[in-house]
């Protein structure tokens, strides 16, 4: 059992400052100091190996899944998608590029390039991803697992919602950038 604190709060074993976050778009838990705003996805020097193992099963391990996969991913679909930021993005930063300095219209025309490139069949979204987009999905050809209603911005989930398995939808807005986005299941 995850030890507490006296006033009830669960130890992380993390210095103080930090806190365990989760990330919708990985759906893995990460570290996060709201003092300095640093995140990251290794625990922070300092941290107390053994009780973090502890909180972290308790908080945030995986729900058991059903020897039958049954209800595994009810409403929930799996999607794919290649981003473009630019410096209007609310992080105009990538694992490309530290400092994105291209105008909202530089972007279009490049995911507009994207879009016809797999529209004439010489590419795969997916393929394209992993040299192209600006999201860190990119590792996993832009996939970005499964995910429900309430979980993704509304422009980009109402667009992956109206997909069907193998669609791919045009150009769509969000404050992270411009996405394409493939439904997968």
């Amino acid at each position: 059992m995850a030890t507490a604190d006296p006033w009830g709060a669960p130890q992380t074993g993390l210095p103080p400052e930090w806190e365990v976050r989760h990330s919708n778009s990985k759906n893995l838990p990460y570290y996060f100091n709201p003092a300095t705003k640093e995140s990251r996805w290794e625990p922070p020097v300092g941290t107390d190996s053994e009780k973090l193992k502890d909180y972290m099963a308790h908080h945030h391990s995986a729900q058991p899944v059903r020897s039958d996969g049954a209800g595994q991913h009810e409403g929930k679909i799996r999607a794919g998608h290649l981003l473009v930021k630019h410096r209007e993005s609310r992080r105009p930063s990538s694992w490309r590029e530290a400092e994105i300095t291209r105008s909202k219209d530089e972007a279009r025309t490049l995911i507009q390039a994207h879009e016809a490139k797999i529209h004439r069949g010489e590419t795969t979204l997916g393929d394209l991803a992993v040299t192209e987009s600006d999201c860190s999905s990119a590792r996993k050809r832009g996939d970005l697992g499964f995910f429900g209603r309430g979980e993704m911005q509304k422009e980009f989930e109402d667009a992956a919602f109206a997909l069907k398995p193998g669609e791919i939808s045009g150009v769509v807005g969000t404050a992270s950038g411009l996405h394409l986005i493939e439904r997968l299941e």
